[in-house]
């Protein structure tokens, strides 16, 4: 064969030449191509035993298909130039098919896949890549611009293929960053491997479908995969309740480590599964969970949770409570399950029995939960027993400083725990109780790739330079649109007059003097726009909607559909004059968009035909919301016709964590009088904790539970003419 000019045979050397096994030397040809001409012309002349090398530089819309039936001996393998070298941009992905195909060292970036998948081992129905492998790829931030268009970055399909030493980072759209698929077509006996692989940045997706990997669905769960999935690092992923979904049998999942990451590994479908040897590192981390059990014949075993806070379906160990004769989709009783020799250590909760209610009233049967260690350093008993855990035997279990009153089978002991280089607590003595005291993990730099940076760097708010400016009319928007991201805009005091609505795609931060008053007057329905990859800064500012124009459902701030993973925070500033017509708000999240943060300290509005906070736009009642976490604190609302806060989560999803709200210390002054509003409208909302607050002459609080068991902490308000709060969920004055 030629390819591009190369016809003497050569020896090729892969990083992969086969797909289990070690490198070897095979006889072989090469060919170095530098555009997809001359890919296409080389990829149907391939034989077993070639190597294809892309030329370094940038390949933009390029949907790379490569096929080939190469032997166990004798792959035939794409690569880069360089590794690293190669970087595939725009609307891109790759396919494979056939037998003993190798891809390595290529960077997908500054894009995202025109179809359902970035990376495929198929490259139709009925063509599937078998015995192959990826390695040492990245894909980094290569998302669909609205997030809740699904796409998966990874998918497997056939059998005997193995993904491993890859870096996923910064997926922001619906879908599961890496999936196995599974049905009677594309094969249901897999035998994959998922291995060496660093997973990181994946921010809370606000809905279902963020799992970062799922194993099968439901449609398949009775039947086994025997998949594994080992020594791989999650690191900050927090897509959804389900950072790992198994939904099939015979898998193994062993030797990895979850780092500081919201969600859980979620044994959802399928029976006769094993979780072993893994290591999840919370350090404290909100919602970071370990295990939750459901279905038949399930281990887990010798795996080390520590300084885990994840509650509810998200806890340190969760076991479920099932639906008798469950259908394949709802949740199958746990049978047969072996829980023993884990250790768990400073564990927000443990729940035994969750999910119990009318449909879900199957206990635990036939199952064993032996010599584990339980240890919480503060001396707080993170095991809730909900339902009837006599269908588990409990034999030899140690919990520290006391054993639970509710269980049988664990006993008191004094645990003195020692830190070893690693991060890991072990307990001196108790041998035979616990995880094995010699369980190491892998380290972080021995996953994913070694040239490129495992850590995405996103200017933050005020990381970057300081811009002053001088009053006068646009002289705001020009310094906003010459701004780099994380940059200060600083404003002398004077009024500023914004003629055009500014779109941010970048972090700014916008400040007024200390002393004096810096007034931004608007002229367009809203003054900020935030977009993908925004994020908004306000301090020491007045706003003023004296120049507004006369159109309902202007909003000071709005989140453009799609925006995603931004932070907005409003600090000492005062809003005024909203009021040229009906609904006017401060913010108005669009559809689509999701906050992680929102945080108002020491705001004042005063006159708002609106809302404060305007966050009730997912009204699919699919689980969806408009904010993760929403503070207020310290600040003074008066005559507010809407609802101040209003903040919706509808549906009976349960894969999520928000919306989180914070309401302290602050004042509701006439506000909240409207048809249909109150001064607080919470519908949905997981957490909520309001304390220390005053209801004057204002509208009825209200909280509405939907679904789960949501947090409602309320303590310490003080009403003066205001209705009392209306709610169905019991408030605490404790957060749990």
């Amino acid at each position: 064969m030629s390819m591009q000019g190369l016809k003497t045979p050569l020896l090729a050397i892969s990083v992969a030449a086969t797909v289990w096994g070690a490198p070897c030397l095979a006889l072989a040809e090469s060919a170095l191509v530098r555009n997809q001409a001359e890919f296409a012309a080389a990829v149907s002349r391939l034989q077993p035993g070639d190597t294809l090398t892309l030329a370094d530089g940038e390949w933009r819309d390029f949907q790379i298909v490569f096929t080939g039936q190469g032997t166990e001996d004798r792959p035939i393998t794409l690569t880069a130039q360089t590794p690293g070298g190669v970087t595939i941009t725009g609307r891109s992905n790759l396919s494979l098919a056939g037998q003993h195909l190798v891809v390595s060292n290529l960077v997908f970036r500054d894009g995202f896949s025109p179809t359902g998948e970035v990376l495929a081992f198929r490259r139709s129905l009925t063509e599937r890549a078998n015995y192959s492998r990826i390695t040492s790829m990245v894909v980094d931030g290569f998302s669909k611009p609205d997030r809740a268009d699904s796409d998966n970055w990874v998918s497997l399909y056939g059998e005997h293929n193995r993904f491993d030493h890859n870096q996923l980072t910064g997926k922001t759209n619906a879908g599961a960053t890496l999936v196995v698929i599974r049905d009677p077509q594309q094969g249901v006996v897999n035998h994959h491997r998922i291995d060496h692989n660093y997973f990181g940045d994946r921010p809370v997706l606000g809905s279902n479908g963020g799992e970062t990997i799922r194993v099968g669905t439901s449609h398949e769960s009775a039947s086994d995969s025997f998949t594994t999935v080992e020594n791989n690092w999650f690191e900050h992923v927090n897509g959804e309740v389900e950072i790992v979904s198994n939904k099939s049998g015979g898998n193994t999942y062993r030797g990895n480590v979850f780092f500081e990451s919201q969600g859980a590994m979620v044994l959802r479908h399928g029976d006769g599964n094993l979780i072993e040897n893994n290591v999840f590192l919370g350090n404290g981390t909100l919602n970071s969970g370990g295990v939750r059990v459901i279905n038949r014949r399930n281990t887990i075993r010798n795996n080390v949770m520590q300084g885990l806070d994840g509650a509810g379906f998200g806890s340190a160990l969760t076991i479920m409570y099932g639906v008798p004769n469950s259908p394949l989709h709802r949740y199958v009783q746990v049978d047969g399950a072996v829980i023993e020799n884990n250790t768990i250590i400073d564990a927000r909760e443990m729940l035994l029995g969750a999910g119990m209610d009318a449909e879900r009233s199957a206990a635990p049967i036939n199952s064993r939960f032996a010599n584990n260690l339980i240890v919480n350093r503060n001396g707080r008993d993170p095991v809730r027993v909900l339902g009837d855990m006599s269908g588990i035997a409990f034999e030899g279990n140690v919990q520290s400083p006391r054993a639970t009153a509710d269980l049988t089978g664990v006993r008191s002991d004094e645990v003195a725990l020692v830190q070893g280089d690693d991060g890991l607590l072990r307990p001196e003595g108790l041998e035979g109780v616990g995880a094995a005291r010699d369980l190491t993990f892998i380290p972080r730099e021995e996953t994913g790739v070694s040239w490129y940076p495992k850590t995405r760097t996103v200017p933050a708010l005020d990381s970057g330079a300081v811009h002053a400016v001088a009053p006068g009319e646009d002289s705001l928007t020009r310094a906003i649109a010459a701004a780099e991201a994380g940059d200060r805009i600083q404003l002398r005091a004077g009024v500023y007059v914004v003629n055009q609505t500014i779109a941010l795609s970048r972090a700014v931060t916008v400040e007024g003097p200390a002393e004096g008053r810096a007034e931004i007057q608007f002229s367009r329905p809203s003054l900020f726009e935030i977009q993908r990859g925004g994020s908004l800064k306000l301090s020491h500012v007045v706003v003023s909607g004296a120049l507004s124009p006369d159109i309902a459902g202007a909003a000071v701030i709005r989140a453009a559909q799609g925006a995603a993973a931004y932070s907005l925070i409003v600090e000492d500033s005062r809003f005024e004059d909203l009021t040229v017509n009906r609904s006017f708000s401060v913010f108005a999240a669009g559809p689509g968009s999701l906050a992680d943060r929102i945080r108002f300290e020491r705001v004042t509005v005063d006159g708002i035909t609106g809302s404060v906070l305007s966050g009730h736009t997912e009204t699919a009642d699919l689980g969806t919301y408009n904010a993760e976490v929403v503070e207020v604190i310290d600040s003074t609302f008066r005559a507010v016709t809407g609802p101040v806060i209003d903040l919706y989560r509808g549906g009976t999803d349960e894969s999520t964590f928000g919306p989180r709200l914070t309401v302290t210390g602050s004042t509701f002054e006439r506000s909240g009088r409207g048809d249909d509003a109150g001064a607080l409208k919470l519908y949905g909302v997981q957490r909520t904790e309001v304390r220390g607050n005053r209801f004057v002459d204002s509208g009825a609080p209200n909280f509405f539970k939907r679904v789960g068991e949501p947090v409602f902490v309320w303590a310490d308000n003080a009403f003066e003419n205001t209705p009392d709060l209306i709610t169905n969920v019991p408030p605490v004055e404790i957060a749990p």
